[in-house]
């Protein structure tokens, strides 16, 4: 049907009319619902627990439950809880529902939350490998694909993305973030958003973002999780919370507090950014979520004695949802009947939390999501496989390649050799709750399905991933003897990265280093695929062999990725999003630091900014990234020579592929500010 000019008008005007007709329904609603709430319900609201009813049908008896489910059913039914995270599937999320809407008193409904970080039942590379694509737009693709397979399961709300800076290798949860660069960051911290919320949060699909943590999160000294952050009110600006910023214009509405204290106030207790960033400056309409009992972790920092200052100080600085702890439960009413708590503040919180479950279309249909025929039908699709296969390829990073090794001849017998090669509990990394491990490609099956009958594959663990196997690398030794080349599968397991797994040796683990010292000894060409959550200093044979792919944790496509690298039927297009150091003692280290006075330059003297035994380079720099192509840049254009002071520059390039094999080529524009107000970095992405 073709529209006339008119008739496309009136359908718009229509359309906004009908918006603007809900939202002031919906409107009056939470209006009438926060007068009839009692304290205790108002209370209610504001907390978020773990799911506990597992394995429950539908149609379950109640009185067959065990002590923690018989109680979370209790608090439903009275109007104690606003909603659950991390559950079961779409069945047992739907019992829930019906208890909140159909058995409460007013029947608000409740919001299942859940940690999407990089996928559900299919699993995507980590947020840092997908990030080495140096495309957002591949990043709002996978989060549209975990959108669609959480909400078939009836999750409305995911606690993601991570959107802290990454600028130090020992702290664990670099693995998920976008890595040590203020503009990757941004973006891909707007892709995700865009991806997990798609054009209505009231759709089928959707789910509501919540960019965490904030903030400074990712600063922690020492790298160690959950340790303090002191930072200049520059550098909290210039760096950490431009990310959050860019979340938030992309449409976010929660955002979940930090762990940690910065300048000597806790973030979960920090009115001057939860209230006066997020809210003041920022107009966020949206609701603050605390982390994991973050609010009681107060009371250790020493910022408040008891629970219920606790639940004073985090609610007055703009916590509005407590998640697990139960303090707003326990305490809110009775501040508020106290006079220490304004009503104001309760009421304000409250109606947050019901205009985003009404923005989720919760209201309309508080059952959205929860049927388990589309779940079953949705959810580990062959066409989110197929995603997964290309984002886990895309985020491939050829670190080196002497003399050509790569790519392989699939008739070559080919050792694999590591604690990686032929399995796939690991290949999904950290924070992946959901992975269907059944469809779950490993290295050896990918190597496999691509080689068919043409070549031969043995396969050997040689060790542990941190301790040694018996007899293990005389093994591995003997196969590799037999092969024409090694392909050294090691690296971290998926529990040496992600939250509370801090490093102060950001290194290869020595059983393994030991196996790799004796394959690279049989003097066959070895290909190392580096599996990891964070740049690696990387040593020995490791740092020496001639071919190395960072493969970081590539989900559930993990194998067939590989294999399209290894032989050639896909050319490796990644570039590193953080710096690899030559030594852990370089931590925190990144490309963009600022100039200082006295930069090391060839042939000058030792009274420079610089260490004793190691360069100030690194090792593999941020950016970095080789490919089967070769990409040559020319007529390099500049739209002008200098920059009013509100303007821009065009620069303009054009790029051929003068090598005989096809490929992406990243093109990445850096510039430096030479002289200012303040120090600039010596080099930033643009």
């Amino acid at each position: 049907m073709v529209l006339g000019a008119g008739a496309g008008l009136g359908w718009l005007v229509a359309t906004t009319q009908a918006a603007a007709k809900q939202a002031q329904r919906h409107s009056a609603r939470i209006e009438d619902l926060i007068a009839r709430m009692t304290l205790e319900e108002k209370a209610g609201q504001l907390g978020v627990f773990g799911d506990r009813f597992r394995n429950l049908p539908g149609d379950v008896n109640p009185t067959a439950f065990n002590p923690d489910q018989t109680y979370m059913a209790d608090m439903i039914r009275s109007g104690r809880m606003g909603g659950l995270f991390n559950g079961y599937g779409a069945e047992q999320a739907r019992y829930a529902q019906r208890l909140a809407v159909e058995e409460s008193r007013l029947g608000i409904p409740l919001m299942y939350a859940a940690d999407i970080i990089h996928g559900f039942k299919t699993v995507f590379p980590i947020p840092l490998g997908e990030t080495a694509s140096f495309e957002p737009d591949l990043a709002e693709r996978t989060a549209r694909v975990a959108a669609v397979e959480g909400a078939a399961s009836g999750i409305h709300q995911t606690y993601a993305p991570m959107v802290d800076v990454g600028r130090d290798q020992r702290w664990g949860r670099v693995a998920e973030g976008a890595g040590e660069d203020v503009l990757l960051n941004e973006r891909f911290a707007r892709a995700r958003v865009k991806g997990f919320q798609g054009s209505s949060l009231a759709a089928h699909d959707a789910l509501l973002a919540t960019p965490k943590h904030f903030v400074a999160y990712g600063a922690a000294k020492g790298g160690m999780d959950y340790n303090t952050t002191d930072m200049s009110e520059e550098t909290l600006r210039g760096v950490y919370l431009p990310p959050f910023k860019a979340a938030l214009d992309a449409g976010a509405l929660s955002v979940m507090s930090a762990f940690n204290a910065i300048n000597g106030v806790p973030a979960s207790g920090n009115h001057e950014l939860l209230t006066g960033v997020l809210h003041d400056e920022w107009s966020f309409a949206g609701f603050v979520v605390s982390d994991y009992t973050s609010e009681r972790e107060l009371i250790p920092h020493g910022f408040a004695v008891d629970d219920r200052d606790a639940t004073r100080i985090a609610f007055l600085a703009g916590v509005d949802v407590s998640m697990q702890s139960g303090l707003y439960n326990d305490h809110l009413p009775g501040l508020v009947r106290d006079g220490l708590v304004p009503m104001a503040r309760l009421d304000q919180a409250v109606r947050r939390v019901l205009r985003v479950k009404a923005a989720l279309g919760l209201f309309d249909n508080p059952y959205k999501g929860m049927d388990p025929a589309v779940e079953a039908a949705v959810v580990g699709s062959a066409a989110h496989h197929a995603v997964a296969h290309e984002a886990a390829r895309r985020s491939i990073v050829m670190l080196k390649n002497d003399g050509g090794l790569l790519p392989l001849s699939k008739g070559q017998t080919l050792a694999l050799i590591g604690p990686f090669g032929d399995e796939v509990d690991d290949v999904f990394g950290p924070w992946t709750i959901w992975g269907d491990h059944a469809k779950a490609v490993s290295v050896a099956e990918g190597l496999r399905r691509s080689m068919g009958r043409s070549g031969r594959l043995l396969i050997e663990r040689g060790s542990g991933v941190e301790t040694a196997i018996p007899g293990g690398i005389e093994q591995a030794v003997a196969a590799a003897r037999q092969a024409d080349v090694v392909i050294l599968s090691i690296g971290e397991s998926a529990k040496m990265s992600g939250e509370a797994q801090s490093r102060t040796e950001i290194v290869v683990p020595a059983a393994q280093q030991a196996l790799a010292e004796a394959i690279a000894a049989t003097g066959k060409p070895v290909v190392v695929l580096l599996r990891h959550g964070r740049a690696l200093a990387l040593e020995g044979a490791v740092r020496d062999a001639p071919a190395i792919l960072a493969t970081w944790f590539l989900g559930s496509q993990t194998g067939a990725a590989i294999a399209d690298v290894l032989f050639g039927d896909y050319s490796p297009s990644g570039r590193l999003p953080v710096s690899f150091p030559h030594r852990p003692g370089q931590q925190p280290f990144y490309y963009n630091h600022l100039a200082t006075g006295r930069p090391e330059l060839p042939g000058e003297s030792e009274f420079k900014a610089r260490y004793r035994e190691t360069p100030n380079t690194a090792l593999f720099p941020f950016g970095h990234g080789l490919t089967y192509g070769q990409a040559r840049y020319s007529d390099l254009l500049m739209s002008s020579k200098t920059l009013a002071w509100v303007g821009q520059i065009e620069v303009s390039a054009t790029v051929t592929n003068v090598g005989s094999r096809a490929m992406e080529e990243v093109v990445q524009l850096y510039i430096r500010d030479r002289v200012a107000t303040r120090v600039r970095p010596v080099r930033e992405l643009k």
